[in-house]
């Protein structure tokens, strides 16, 4: 059964026919909008955020599968946050806040797709993103957040 694989990055529920996804999925002998139908359908959750998607072609029968990732972690924390995007100078400049239970939110859905251990690690890298992109965790910068975690001071959280 001969199946070709192929990834987008696709702004979640508003994926066209356009490049990139036309002319990858074009050469298969696909219906390429049948297949951007479903990507929109099953990403429209994502509204707003890129999203990573797998179309898994057999290019005997034309059948096809899409599988969707979670979008990244900047993008999930731009969302919590309810801001456009991440600080132009981090560190100087902040965009906006989150709780540390939306960083827990967050950590959850992603920690699947990161190399964590456990929830505190997880937990520890979304809170490195939050540092770069110039957002604040309940008011404090990010990196007295993650002492603290060491500490243990959020262990009842973090279970």
């Amino acid at each position: 059964m001969p199946e070709k694989t192929v990834r987008f990055l696709v702004p979640g529920g508003e994926a066209n026919a356009g490049p990139p996804i036309g002319p990858a999925l074009g050469p298969l002998g696909v219906n390429v909008l049948q297949i951007v139908e479903e990507i929109n359908r099953v990403t429209s959750e994502f509204r707003g955020m890129r999203v990573p998607v797998e179309v898994t072609v057999n290019t005997d029968t034309k059948e096809f599968k899409v599988v969707v990732g979670t979008p990244t972690t900047a993008a999930l924390i731009v969302k919590e946050a309810g801001v456009e995007k991440g600080s132009k100078m981090p560190g100087r400049e902040n965009i906006g806040g989150l709780t540390l239970d939306q960083v827990i939110k967050i950590a959850r859905v992603k920690i699947d797709d990161m190399r964590a251990k456990n929830l505190k690690s997880a937990v520890k890298q979304v809170l490195g993103t939050c540092l770069s992109m110039g957002v604040t965790v309940d008011g404090k910068n990010p990196r007295e957040v993650i002492k603290e975690i060491d500490l243990g001071v959020h262990d009842d959280k973090l279970v």
